[in-house]
């Protein structure tokens, strides 16, 4: 797939939201990071979050920060396109943040779990312009080794991140798009191909 078609796409190219969705281990946010250096011109969805910014976290620019009482609120009055609670904290997407910048003709990266594109799928899924893309395992024991690797977690923890795994990848069958992440450079070259076969279907 040509790469510089989609990098080389002008402001009047339509707005597009990327939904992609991944089992912990597999390298989202590797492959989100390594998108938008490659195109700046594309954005990181911003998430409200009601937990504190942590050493280095900028409002505004990693996340959007809360009170529990303002995203209750703002999730009550239809303002979040989903919504989820993580351990102590919850997150959310800004629907109004995400439509502004379709407007603007972005592309947008979201990374949020199978449950919050099915929310968003059965809530706008026909009016904003958007597809999904499932990132899976080359297989569960190269996940489970890349776990391992990360050193952060112990057997119990990462057992259970294989089992949650093993259910997410059940429901990679109803995205618009799969890619398997063994090459780093070869997943970003098929999301690219993926992301312009969209576009030019919506110009």
């Amino acid at each position: 797939m040509n790469k510089s078609k989609t990098s080389n796409r002008g402001p009047a190219s339509p707005g597009l939201l990327v939904i992609l969705s991944a089992p912990s281990g597999c390298g989202k946010t590797t492959i989100v990071d390594r998108l938008l250096k490659r195109h700046p011109q594309w954005m990181r969805s911003i998430s409200v979050t009601t937990r504190l910014p942590r050493e280095g976290e900028v409002d505004g620019t990693d996340y959007f920060f809360v009170t529990d009482e303002a995203l209750k609120k703002m999730d009550s009055r239809g303002e979040l396109l989903e919504s989820a609670r993580v351990f102590d904290y919850y997150y959310g997407t800004p629907k109004k943040f995400v439509e502004e910048q379709l407007k603007q003709s972005k592309i947008v990266i979201m990374t949020i779990d199978v449950q919050g594109t099915a929310k968003i799928k059965a809530s706008v899924g026909t009016l904003l312009p958007m597809m999904t893309i499932f990132v899976l395992p080359p297989s569960v024991k190269v996940l489970r080794e890349r776990l391992e690797s990360r050193k952060t977690e112990g057997p119990e923890a990462i057992e259970k991140r294989i089992v949650i795994a093993q259910d997410e990848i059940k429901e990679a069958g109803w995205y618009d798009f799969t890619v398997v992440n063994q090459n780093l450079d070869q997943t970003i070259t098929e999301m690219e191909g993926f992301i312009d076969q969209v576009q030019k279907r919506k110009e």
